[in-house]
C-alpha cells in the first residue's frame, strides 16, 4: 500500500437540493427556489457517508476546500486535514475550478469530489487528465460516467487508489441546463476525467433513448400493455423517460419527460410533481404504484433523474408497488439494475431480484445490485 498520499476534497455543497422539490438542478436562483420549496443540503451527508465507510484511513494527507465545500465534512468525520485557497461567501463554480487547480498545484495524488455533472465539468475545466479523481454522485443530474455508483462505492474507489489500483479514463457530460429544466435531455460529450479502474463500482455514463422506428413501435406496444392491465382507484406515479411517456401517449394525457407525473383510472392529476405533491397525493390514495424504466447504460431505476421519489415515497408505496418496465434493447447492454434513494438501509432492502416488464407476457428477472 502506498504512503503519505495527498488527497484533496471538493464538496459542491448546494448540489442535489433540487431534487425532491422538483427542480431540475440548484443553478443559478434555482438555488434559491430549491430552499423557498423547503429544499435540505444533500451533498453535505453524502460525502460524511463516504467518507465514514473508508477503509484505509492512515496515511492519508487530505486538503480540503474552506468550510462546507470539504472542511466541514472531514471535521465532521474525525479525520485530519489541512484547509487550501479560500471561497467566496456562496460557492460557487468558479470557486471549485480555483480551488482544484491550487490542490493539483499543491501535488496532490487524487481530488475527491461531489456534486453533478456540471461540477464534474468545473473539475475537468481545472485539471483534464493530469491526476485522478473520485466524484461522489450528489447532484440532480447524474450521468456522467465518471461517477461512482453511489457513496459506498466512492469509498471503495478511494480504497483502491490507496491499495494502487490502475486508472481509466471517463466520460464527462454536457447537460443542456435550459433544455432539461424544459423538460429536454440534450447532451454531448464534453471532457473526460481520469478514474480509479474498478469498473463494478462506476456507474456508467447515460445511453442516447434510441426512437428509431423499430424501437418506438415496441415501446408504444409495451405501454398499451401496461395501460390494459392498469387497476383501477388506484394511483400511478410515473417516472422519468420516453418508454414511460410512451404510456402517458396511450392514456392520452401529457407528460414531463423529465418530471414525475401521476393518473388515476386514466386521467392525469398531477403534473411534474415534487416531492411533497406526491405525499399529499399518497395521503390521499394511499393505494399507489411506481412506474419506472432503467437508465440507459447504467441501469439505475431509483436515484437518477428521478429525486422527487424520495425513500419516504417509495417506502410508503412499497417495493413490491414498483413497476419497471423496459424494451429489449435497453436491457441487453444491463448486467444488473442499480438504486442511489440516498437511504442505505433502503437500497439494501430494496436489493434483489424484481420482475422487469418486456413484452406481452414476457417478463425478465433481473437483480438490483
Amino acid at each position: 500500500m502506498a504512503q503519505s498520499l495527498t488527497i484533496g476534497l471538493i464538496v459542491n455543497p448546494i448540489a442535489g437540493m433540487g431534487g425532491s422539490v422538483g427542480l431540475k438542478g440548484t443553478d443559478g436562483d434555482a438555488y434559491e427556489n430549491a430552499l423557498a420549496l423547503g429544499a435540505t443540503p444533500v451533498s453535505p451527508g453524502r460525502v460524511l457517508e463516504t467518507l465514514t465507510q473508508l477503509q484505509h484511513k492512515n496515511g492519508i494527507c487530505w486538503l480540503a476546500a474552506p468550510a462546507d465545500m470539504g472542511a466541514a465534512q472531514l471535521a465532521s468525520a474525525g479525520l485530519s486535514f489541512e484547509v487550501i485557497g479560500e471561497v467566496s461567501d456562496r460557492s460557487s463554480g468558479a470557486d471549485t475550478k480555483k480551488i482544484a487547480a491550487e490542490m493539483l498545484a499543491a501535488g496532490v495524488d487524487l481530488i475527491v469530489f461531489a456534486g453533478g455533472d456540471g461540477t464534474a465539468r468545473d473539475i475537468a475545466d481545472a485539471i483534464g487528465t493530469k491526476i485522478p479523481v473520485v466524484a461522489i454522485p450528489s447532484g440532480v443530474k447524474v450521468y456522467s460516467a465518471v461517477f461512482a455508483f453511489s457513496p459506498l462505492a466512492a469509498a471503495g474507489l478511494i480504497d483502491a487508489f490507496v491499495e494502487g489500483t490502475g486508472f481509466t479514463e471517463e466520460e464527462v457530460l454536457d447537460i443542456d441546463e435550459d433544455a432539461f429544466r424544459d423538460g429536454r435531455m440534450e447532451a454531448r460529450h464534453y471532457s473526460f476525467l481520469l478514474v480509479p479502474e474498478v469498473g463494478r463500482l462506476l456507474q456508467g455514463g447515460k445511453e442516447s433513448s434510441g426512437m428509431a422506428g423499430g424501437i418506438a413501435e415496441a415501446k408504444h406496444d409495451l405501454a398499451e400493455m401496461i395501460v390494459e392491465e392498469m387497476i383501477p382507484n388506484t394511483l400511478y406515479l410515473l417516472g422519468c423517460g420516453t418508454t414511460i411517456r410512451a404510456v402517458a401517449d396511450v392514456l392520452g394525457v401529457e407528460k414531463s419527460l423529465l418530471g414525475i407525473d401521476a393518473v388515476l383510472d386514466g386521467k392525469l392529476i398531477g403534473s411534474d410533481l415534487n416531492e411533497q405533491g406526491i405525499l399529499r397525493l399518497l395521503d390521499k390514495y394511499p393505494i399507489a404504484k411506481i412506474l419506472l424504466t432503467p437508465l440507459g447504460g447504467n441501469g439505475f431505476i431509483l436515484g437518477r433523474g428521478n429525486k422527487q421519489l424520495t425513500a419516504e415515497i417509495i417506502r410508503r408505496v412499497g417495493r413490491d408497488n414498483l413497476i419497471v418496465i423496459a424494451n429489449r434493447e435497453k436491457l441487453l447492454s444491463l448486467q444488473c439494475l442499480h438504486v442511489d434513494t440516498g437511504d442505505a438501509l433502503l437500497d439494501r432492502e430494496l436489493a434483489g431480484y424484481i420482475d422487469i416488464v418486456v413484452g406481452l407476457n414476457f417478463r425478465k428477472v433481473m437483480k438490483i445490485a
